[in-house]
């Protein structure tokens, strides 16, 4: 277990030396990168094409997702009023100026998010966004999303974005108690429509074992495997909401339709665009 670019750098070097059956990684742009290193082989799946629903996988069947996250904006209701914002545009308002904390821009999930915004939106359009989100920022960008999260809730920032499954985190208390506390304090609000990414899986190329690596995916991408593997995350099953009783505390989503593997294939775009409009 290690973060997931240093996982993909230990499979690429071990090679057909590596010990690895299955390769698991958040975030479809790493999933994405992954197969382009060639690093996963196609593993067709009834069962994964029954259970994995189209939007969530990749079209080659290197990977497939296994759980569900939001990105969303986590707001200090003293600061900024929560039902001012509705969509991920509403974070480039003026009336945000100074209220707005980031996380950086080599954090993948931000560049997915960015990825998703120009499908929806165009690259013009993703860019100016992006530029009005920076003028906002008043302070140093975040390193992890935790931080920014007690950021929010201590006010030193107005609204933030972060991935469901911090604030989850937090709430349940997994974090200690201090962190349980910072929580409570800020609200969540699920942008409509709502940027989805995955956790996923793939066979790696040179599995020893690859009839059974499959028959793992398969098990937690099954809606009884999968709810487990996704209660104990803190992240949404393939479809619905689940029962983790934190998440559903947190509210309701409206999907924007966009893709995995889409997200993937539109990472360079999105990185580009983001080095280009200042976001640090």
């Amino acid at each position: 277990e290690a973060k997931d670019d240093a996982l993909i750098e230990r499979v690429r070097t071990e090679g057909r030396n590596t010990p690895a059956d299955v390769l698991v990684l958040v975030d479809a742009a790493r999933l994405e990168r992954a197969s382009d290193l060639g690093l996963l082989r196609p593993s067709p799946s009834a069962a994964l094409l029954r259970d994995v629903p189209l939007s969530l996988r990749d079209s080659q069947g290197r990977w497939y997702g296994l759980t569900r996250r939001v990105r969303v904006m986590v707001v200090n209701p003293a600061l900024v009023k929560p039902a001012s914002l509705r969509t991920y545009a509403d974070l480039a308002s003026p009336a945000l100026r100074g209220k707005l904390c980031l996380r950086d821009r080599k954090s993948v999930y931000n560049q997915s998010l960015v990825a998703d915004q120009i499908l929806l939106r165009g690259q013009a359009a993703t860019a100016d966004w992006v530029k009005g989100m920076v003028a906002n920022v008043s302070q140093p960008v975040f390193s992890s999303d935790t931080p920014l999260i007690r950021a929010v809730a201590k006010g030193q920032c107005g609204v933030g974005l972060v991935n469901t499954y911090y604030v989850a985190r937090m709430l349940s208390g997994e974090n200690g108690q201090a962190d349980k506390e910072f929580a409570e304090r800020i609200r969540v609000v699920f942008p409509t429509p709502a940027h989805v990414n995955i956790s996923g899986a793939g066979v790696v190329r040179w599995s020893r074992n690859p009839a059974a690596a499959l028959k793992l995916i398969e098990f937690l991408a099954s809606p009884t495997g999968g709810k487990g593997y996704a209660e104990a995350n803190n992240e949404y099953p393939l479809r619905g909401t689940g029962n983790n009783p934190t998440l559903n505390r947190l509210g309701s989503f409206q999907p924007d339709g966009i893709g995995a593997e889409q997200l993937g294939a539109a990472n360079g775009k999105a990185v580009a665009v983001m080095e280009a409009s200042g976001w640090k």
